[in-house]
């Protein structure tokens, strides 16, 4: 126990020392000002101009909460805001205050904030001679025998003074007389007067002496108070009590239990009988909370504690003991009795929060201020030296001031709101008593947030689909981002970038710019616009407001809105109607004729088949469901009518399909007048031919030329071996006659194709998907090669 508790007591001297030592070297952040005044000085009395004095603009100090904070409970000083003067808020007793001889200081705090700053200013209280001494009894009695031998000392009632220094008690002076006169011994602070006897006594001549001593102070003018003495002067007993010493120095500890027996006196009386028994008293002069702490056994001699003692109330007791004898008359003689208290830790330390920053913004730099905290103990020495820390695992530190026990919590790095938006700090302070004792002050820290977060999209690309013929106005999808700040900082709105190439389309878009929804401000045709993209910048509202962006890619998809049109046959006026003459010798599988329609869209919705509605014989003709041929079926006999109509329907695959209706006429000719016929028919219908035979050639070429364009962004794809998303459309022929298109396009790992007539071997469709869109295995993860 003895070694832990040196050990603890040589850490905490160390740890005193260096942190006195970082003090004295460090640099001095904070001043330091000093003032005197005299006590009882009026109410509103200026003791000085601390704004002034302190360099302080006079003109902010209602804006920086000037104010002054006292040490003591209660609030003798206030500073006017207006000029920055220091003044009395409430008159000051320097006795009450401050006991003793020693310097009355007021230590003051004067804060400002917005920086943040503490100043300290000293207030010396100086005495004025306001006390008269005062005697604590006005009589005093003495028995003195003849015999007595001149220098005899005789101790006298000391007189009290509450004033200090000069205007404390000065001397003592007796009236004059030819027996007596006045010694003063210096005791500490105190002087003690004695009534000294300068020649022996003659009770026959005088047995009774009445003398007045008088106590004056230093101070201008004087003040005084009197004793009146008396003096019996007896006979015989001629031996008085005896200490060993005149000082005894004794020292208990603090907190002793009540009724402790701390030290026993012990005068000796050589004389006999009743003259030499010795009775103990303390004296009547002093101060009366000592009769409250200790108490003298009259007979014994023996101290004992009466009361609680506590170090931080007085750490000394001078106690005055006098021994008396039982004689005639009695002699006594006294000493004076020192206890020195001694301090134990019993006083846990105090931490005071001077100011305090509730809110602290998440940029600001390390070593910002948000508190000033002072740590204290009631206790002395090793048991008041305090050790001060911070909890772990908070972005925030103690900075010692330069004066002793003075703090500054401060941030050590920086702050991250959308990480930690509060802290719990707890300080702990630990004095080096045996056992230590600690006390804990949570400080609770809010961070206050800036606009450090860009808005986000959680993907980007944005990828949307839309059917054709959406409604003019109608919201067609919308976008949304998110913010990791708050409040403004953390309000989205939405905008549209209008600017490139397709500005033309922007002018169509509409976006709501509180929720993000976009409109469509016309209707989108798939023949027309297949794929279009755009950018939406989202801007939070904090200042200054941070943006971000996300391409949109919009994919039209088709739906079957276009009925077949039929190419061929094509009469004069327009109609679908057309009259074919073949000879009545032709065999079975002879070409009649090819029915050619077109539909404008894509994929299933322009798959076309043909079908015949109404046909005079079913022996005779087929058709093509795929192609639109019609074919003999077989011989012409001589019973066979010379003259067939065939309606054929023509329609798409849609979910509602959309048809057209063609009427070929086919008349049996002999041999030799169907060769004439196609010869009057060839040249009468040569301008028709071209006219058809002109825009079939328009049309094949277009197809081409797209699908060549498309083959060669297709092996330009697989070049790269992109797997983001594309959309690429290519346009097929297909060379049965009937015209179709396709279109394919990439999604991820996925190719889609749009088909028309004759599907892909091996293409599945996609379940849930429109009837037109199959999904084509990816053979380059296979064999490294696209095959279309």
């Amino acid at each position: 126990m003895g070694t832990e508790r040196q050990t603890r007591t040589s850490g905490c001297t160390w740890i005193s020392f260096y942190l006195t030592l970082l003090l004295l070297l460090g640099k001095r952040a904070l001043a330091e000002i000093r003032y005197s005044i005299p006590e009882e000085v009026k109410e509103a009395s200026v003791v000085g101009n601390v704004a002034k004095d302190l360099g302080l603009d006079i003109t902010s100090l209602i804006d920086r909460r000037f104010r002054v904070v006292s040490e003591s409970k209660d609030a003798f000083f206030e500073v006017n805001q207006d000029n920055g003067a220091l003044y009395v808020h409430k008159k000051i007793d320097r006795e009450d205050l401050c006991q003793g001889s020693g310097a009355c200081l007021i230590e003051l705090k004067v804060i400002v904030e917005n920086p943040l700053e503490i100043h300290y200013v000293v207030v010396e209280i100086t005495d004025v001679n306001d006390h008269f001494p005062n005697f604590p009894e006005k009589e005093q009695t003495f028995e003195i025998a003849e015999h007595t031998l001149p220098g005899k000392r005789f101790q006298l009632h000391t007189a009290n003074d509450p004033d200090s220094g000069v205007n404390s008690i000065r001397t003592y002076t007796l009236t004059s007389n030819d027996h007596f006169e006045v010694d003063i011994r210096q005791s500490d602070d105190d002087k003690i007067p004695f009534l000294v006897l300068k020649k022996s006594l003659d009770r026959e001549q005088k047995n009774k002496h009445s003398l007045i001593v008088t106590a004056v102070d230093g101070g201008k003018p004087q003040r005084s108070d009197t004793l009146n003495v008396s003096i019996t002067v007896l006979d015989s007993n001629d031996n008085r009590p005896m200490f060993s010493k005149e000082i005894y120095q004794i020292a208990i500890k603090e907190n002793i239990p009540v009724g402790s027996s701390i030290f026993k006196m012990n005068a000796t009386d050589p004389d006999e009988g009743s003259n030499g028994e010795i009775e103990y008293s303390l004296a009547k002069t002093l101060r009366r909370n000592i009769y409250d702490l200790f108490e003298l056994d009259r007979l014994s001699g023996e101290i004992r504690v009466k009361g609680i003692v506590d170090y931080e109330e007085n750490d000394v007791y001078k106690l005055d003991v006098e021994a008396s004898d039982k004689g005639t008359p009695p002699l006594t003689g006294e000493c004076r009795v020192n206890i020195k208290i001694i301090d134990v830790n019993d006083n846990p330390p105090q931490i005071e929060v001077t100011s305090l920053s509730n809110t602290v913004s998440e940029d600001s730099k390390p070593g910002t201020v948000i508190s000033l905290i002072t740590v204290r103990d009631k206790d002395s020495g090793v048991n008041g030296k305090i050790i001060t820390t911070i909890n772990d695992g908070v972005p925030f530190e103690l900075k010692p001031s330069y004066k002793e026990n003075t703090y500054s919590v401060v941030t050590k790095e920086f702050l991250d709101r959308e990480e930690e938006s509060r802290y719990e700090i707890t300080i702990k302070a630990t004095d080096c008593g045996e056992p230590p004792l600690s006390t804990l002050k949570t400080l609770n820290i809010q961070i206050s947030d800036v606009n450090d977060n860009r808005p986000h999209f959680e993907n980007d690309p944005l990828e949307f689909y839309l059917v054709e013929n959406n409604i003019a106005g109608a919201s067609i999808f919308s976008v949304s981002a998110t913010d990791k700040d708050l409040n403004d900082n953390a309000a989205i709105s939405y905008h549209i970038v209008r600017e490139g190439s397709q500005n033309d389309i922007m002018s169509f878009l509409n976006i709501n710019s509180d929720d993000g929804h976009i409109s469509a401000l016309k209707s989108f045709d798939f023949e027309t616009l297949k794929t279009f993209q755009f950018q939406v910048v989202a801007t939070d509202s904090g200042t200054p407001s941070l943006s971000s962006n996300v391409t949109v890619n919009v994919f039209i998809l088709d739906q079957n809105d276009n009925a077949p049109v039929i190419l061929y046959p094509v009469s004069s006026n327009g109609s679908a109607e057309g009259v074919e003459e073949i000879p009545r010798n032709v065999n079975a599988g002879h070409l009649v004729t090819k029915v050619r329609a077109y539909d404008a869209d894509i994929g299933y919705n322009g798959w076309l088949l043909f079908s015949l509605q109404q046909v005079t014989d079913h022996s005779l003709f087929g058709l093509d469901r795929y192609t639109g041929q019609i074919r003999t079926l077989r011989s012409f006999t001589e019973t066979d009518e010379a003259e067939h109509k065939l309606v054929i329907l023509v329609k798409d695959n849609g979910n509602v399909s959309l048809s057209a209706t063609a009427t070929v006429i086919v008349k049996l000719v002999e041999p030799k007048e169907a060769f004439a016929a196609s010869d009057v028919k060839s040249s009468a219908n040569v301008d028709d031919e071209d006219n058809v035979t002109f825009y079939l050639m328009i049309t094949l070429g277009s197809v081409s030329v797209l699908f060549l364009i498309s083959i060669i962004v297709l092996i330009a794809m697989q070049c790269s071996k992109s797997t983001d998303y594309t959309s690429k459309y290519l346009q097929e022929t297909n060379y049965d006659g009937t015209l179709c298109h396709s279109i394919q396009y990439r999604s991820g790992d996925k190719r889609y194709m749009l088909v028309g007539p004759r599907m892909s071997i091996g293409s599945t469709i996609v379940p849930g998907s429109h009837a037109n869109t199959l999904v084509l295995p990816d053979r380059r993860r296979a064999s490294g090669e696209v095959s279309l």
